[in-house]
Order: structure tokens, then sequence, then C-alpha cells
């Protein structure tokens, strides 16, 4: 399956995860359309002043991998500035967040994989 930017479904969240702002995210593949183990594939996009809030993964596992800016990512309390090239892997009932502090965008690849 081959989509175009067109076809793939835009959102904007506001306050994420209890973060703050707005998050816009593109769901490169919905889940229907997904037959793996997994429940999300998407590009997600974070402004300035933004963040996903503190959340935790118990029967999965998340993915960010991060293409583009510089953001604060905190797993369990200790926090990393990510930047682009670095990936993050959360789960096992751990938790995280993630915030963008500077004026350039932070995008990043999110991708949720079910243990089920």
């Amino acid at each position: 399956m081959i989509k175009t930017p067109e076809q793939m479904t835009r959102e904007i969240k506001a306050q994420m995860r209890g973060g703050t702002g707005e998050v816009e995210i593109l769901h490169l593949f919905n889940r229907e359309e997904l037959t793996g183990k997994s429940r999300m594939v998407a590009q997600v996009t974070i402004h300035q002043g933004c963040s996903i809030g503190f959340h935790e993964h118990g029967q999965e596992e998340e993915i960010y991998y991060i293409l583009k800016g510089e953001g604060v990512f905190n797993e369990n309390g200790q926090e990393t500035i990510v930047s682009p090239g670095m990936a993050t892997l959360t789960g096992n009932g751990a938790g995280h967040s993630i915030r963008n502090d500077q004026a350039e965008p932070l995008v990043l690849l999110a991708i949720i994989l079910l243990f089920a």
C-alpha cells in the first residue's frame, strides 16, 4: 500500500496526555490499515512551548525517532535532550513525556507496538 500525504489522516490534539498546547499528528496509517501488532504509526509535530504529557505504557511499547528539531524527553523522571537521529523506547510499565522548548518545531516518528 502506498499513501500520499493527502490520503493520511491529520489530527490536532490539545493538551495531549495532559501536556501543554497543541500537538499535530499525521497518521501515516490508520489502526484499521495495520494488520500487525501495532496501533499507531505517525509523524508528530510539537511546536515551541508545547508537549505530550507524562503517560505510561503497560501492554505496549512506544518508539520515538527524532526527525527534526530538539526536545526534552522525560523517561520516569530522567530528562534527556533528544535531537535528529536519536530514538527512544518506552514500555513494560515505564512512562515518558516530551516537550519542545526551542523555536524550531520538534518532529518525530511515533510507533506504538502491542505485546498481545
